[in-house]
């Protein structure tokens, strides 16, 4: 049988097939005959994402599960493009009779004829094609690799896509389709996270392989994500493999490793990962600087029945920027640190059905300048959630999730001339304790094979220092495949979050919601196809309107300043087109092209101006060339245009058409050398540079009336040279 999302005369099929070996072992002290039948998930990269057991018991059902999870497999194509499918295989266990009674006179036994185990053909294959939500884009890790200037990192990879706008080069805080950094929520796993990179232009938190890939929804995203009135920025990481592997990799700021191993007769996993950086040791020879960070991950995966699987995944993160002191002493300028503690428990009742419930601890702190400022936050949540596939046309899912946030404050000390600060400080973060509690469902509807329409809907409920607000959010997608090659895109949904700090701080969230929640309403329409040479290309329209913005960045003028910025609302409007065209990096020549053309505005009173950040042109342009003996090229050119300058007169009307500061380009670089390392792993040697061509850049300007003063910085430039090996 094969299910296709359009009809079969539409296109050409090829089914997925193993490569290499399919073997299972016969359970020891297992008796008699036995048919296991598995489900399995193949990945458009031919990697086994998911095993379930259709029928069968153990411990049949057992060793066939583990072993169906090493399995690789050529991927399912359409068209000539790789694809996902669901899978179905039959594991068949023959047990051979007795050996005969041996005679005394007989000579030296032969060794009995082995257990036979026959693995069948697929016996039901569903392409499953690309699922992803409209709207995203996503970088895998291993194309991320191959990006110059992000350094491996997947979450670097994020400020490349289409609707992102930087603020500075390099600097990993951005505006997503006009929402401010405060308003883009971090998700790893599902769950929450409070910033995605180390200090100044460090890399993300967490060790690049146990990513996956990353998804960014940069509106209207599915009903599971909420709490954030911009966007979303998703990273999943990778499913438990049953084999032995690892990464390891050395550079000049900092060393990293990752390994995981098979535990319990391939039953379950261990996974260990960290980065420590030595950061600080090299500036203290050039400056009085210091800036340390460090980070880790642990998981423990265990398949407790083959329906049930039990997961325990930590992960944290510490960050330090002080200053050398005459005498020895180090004077704390920033230092931040968060950590997760996420168990949970995913059941399978059926193919069709899956659930997980998953508990998470949480701990964030941030410590000031003065070394009694002080912020934390002691988190804990409860998620739910259920999948159920309904038949070939519906697939229901719906959860909940429960959050609490105890915060922690210390005030900074009374400044005589400025009294109004520490009041206003504590009125904006006060110890407290806060509650966020939400339902959502959705339903992905195909009525037709050409069609898929996403219905949805979130409530959420929020309170914070004795007051609460409800939200009501619903949303739609919907996905037209006109042709086998072209899409249709559409979008549409509703967003709240309560009042955000400047940028995402480990423990800053403003308490209160007497002014109301933050409100966004996000539309985008568009369309995708497919072109020749494995290259995918997209346009897309958006419009985001926003009301009740608490935007620090995007509304504030030069001269203001203390935290009268942080209570100010605005209302806010983005508007823009996006262009993305995008051939695998892993190719032999890969790349992409990014293009936004967009429009910020906010309006305060009478005043309509655009955002402090506004870009009207954003581009990124990377190619990345294989050249033969195992050698590895690629470059990146960067260039938006300037921000506008405003008049720091308080007491003169913002234009809305200031004068512009001069655009920005950069040309980032990496090439790659690689060795072979056992059968299937390699080392490397890597040298990538960001900003190459040490352009400088206009971070700020002031304005006083029609004269414009300009500072500058730079060039920033980041060299990186490294080792890395993967087994």
């Amino acid at each position: 049988m094969l299910a296709l999302a359009l009809p079969a005369g539409a296109q050409e099929i090829v089914r997925p097939t193993p490569v290499g070996e399919t073997r299972v072992d016969y359970p020891q002290g297992a008796q008699g005959d036995a048919v296991v039948v598995l489900e399995i998930v193949v990945d458009a990269d031919g990697a086994v994402r998911d095993v379930t057991v259709v029928s069968g018991s153990p411990p049949f059902s057992d060793v066939a599960l583990a072993s169906a999870r090493r399995w690789t497999f050529s991927p399912a194509k359409r068209d000539g493009k790789p694809m996902a499918a669901r899978i179905r295989f039959e594991v068949r266990f023959t047990e051979p009779p007795p050996p005969a009674p041996e005679p005394s006179s007989a000579p030296p036994p032969v060794a009995p004829e082995p257990k036979r185990v026959s693995v069948q053909a697929p016996i039901d294959v569903t392409v499953e094609g690309d699922k992803r939500p409209p709207g995203v884009t996503t970088f895998t890790r291993a194309e991320v690799r191959e990006i110059p200037g992000s350094f491996g990192d997947p979450f670097r990879a994020v400020e490349a896509m289409p609707g992102v706008t930087p603020i500075i080069s390099g600097v990993p805080y951005f505006f997503v389709r006009g929402a401010p950094p405060g308003n883009v929520g971090y998700f790893l796993d599902g769950i929450r996270v409070p910033l995605l990179y180390h200090v100044g232009l460090g890399p993300s938190v967490v060790h690049p392989a146990i990513v996956d890939r990353v998804d960014l929804y940069p509106g209207g995203y599915p009903a599971r994500y909420g709490r954030f009135a911009g966007g979303i920025v998703a990273g999943e990481i990778t499913p438990p493999r049953a084999d032995f592997h690892g990464e390891a990799n050395l550079r000049l700021v900092d060393a990293g490793a990752l390994v995981e191993a098979p535990i319990a007769n391939h039953r379950g996993t261990v996974l260990l990962g960290g980065r420590y950086s030595y950061t600080g040791l090299l500036l203290s020879l050039l400056s009085d600087g210091v800036l340390d960070y460090w980070d880790y991950q642990a998981r423990f995966s265990y398949d407790v029945t083959p329906r049930d699987t039990l997961s325990l995944f930590s992960f944290g993160a510490y960050d330090f920027l002080g200053e050398k002191r005459p005498g020895g002493e180090v004077k704390t300028l920033l230092s931040t640190e968060f950590h997760r503690v996420d168990l949970s428990w995913t059941h399978r009742p059926t193919p069709r059905t899956s659930t997980k419930l998953a508990v998470t601890v949480g701990l964030d702190r941030t410590r000031g300048s003065e070394d009694d400022v002080f912020v934390r936050d002691r988190s804990v949540a409860l998620r739910s959630s259920v999948r159920h596939r309904q038949s070939k046309t519906a697939e229901l899912q719906a959860g909940s999730d429960v959050t609490t946030d105890t915060y922690d404050v210390v005030a900074p000390a009374l400044d005589p001339e400025n009294p109004e600060d520490r009041e206003a400080f504590q009125r904006l973060f006060p110890t407290r304790t806060d509650l966020a509690t939400g339902v959502w469902g959705q339903v992905v509807l195909r009525p037709e094979p050409w069609m898929t329409l996403t219905p949805g809907v979130r409530v959420d409920l929020y309170a914070s220092d004795g007051s609460a607000a409800w939200a009501v959010e619903p949303r739609i997608a919907a996905r037209f495949e006109v042709t086998p090659k072209w899409r249709l895109l559409h979008a549409f949904g509703l967003a709240h979050q309560p009042p955000s700090f400047v940028v995402p701080v480990p423990g800053f969230q403003i308490s209160g919601l007497e002014a109301g929640l933050q409100r966004s309403v996000q539309y985008s329409s568009g369309v995708e196809t497919d072109l020749p040479w494995d290259v995918t290309a997209s346009f897309t329209l958006f419009q985001n309107a926003f009301f009740r913005m608490t935007d620090a960045l995007g509304a504030s003028r030069g001269s203001e300043g203390g935290t009268e910025v942080l209570e100010q609302r605005s209302l806010g409007s983005s508007v823009g087109a996006e262009v993305f065209l995008k051939r695998p990096l892993t190719k032999k020549l890969g790349g992409f092209l990014s293009y936004t053309l967009s429009r910020s505005t906010r309006s305060i009173g009478r005043e309509h101006f655009p955002s402090s950040f506004d870009r009207t042109h954003v581009l990124n342009f990377a190619l990345a060339y294989d050249l033969g003996r195992r050698w590895r090229a690629g470059t990146r050119f960067v260039y938006y245009t300037g921000f506008p300058g405003q008049d720091a007169d308080p007491d003169r009307l913002r234009s809305a058409h200031p004068s512009r500061i001069p655009a920005f380009y950069r040309v980032d670089a990496r090439i790659e050398k690689r060795w072979r390392l056992g059968q299937s792993g390699y080392w490397a040697a890597v040298l990538e540079v960001l900003n190459a061509t040490l352009s400088k850049e206009v971070v700020n300007v002031s304005c006083d009336g029609d004269r414009c003063e300009n500072e500058e910085v730079g060039p920033v430039t980041v060299p990186s040279i490294g080792v890395e090996a993967v087994f």
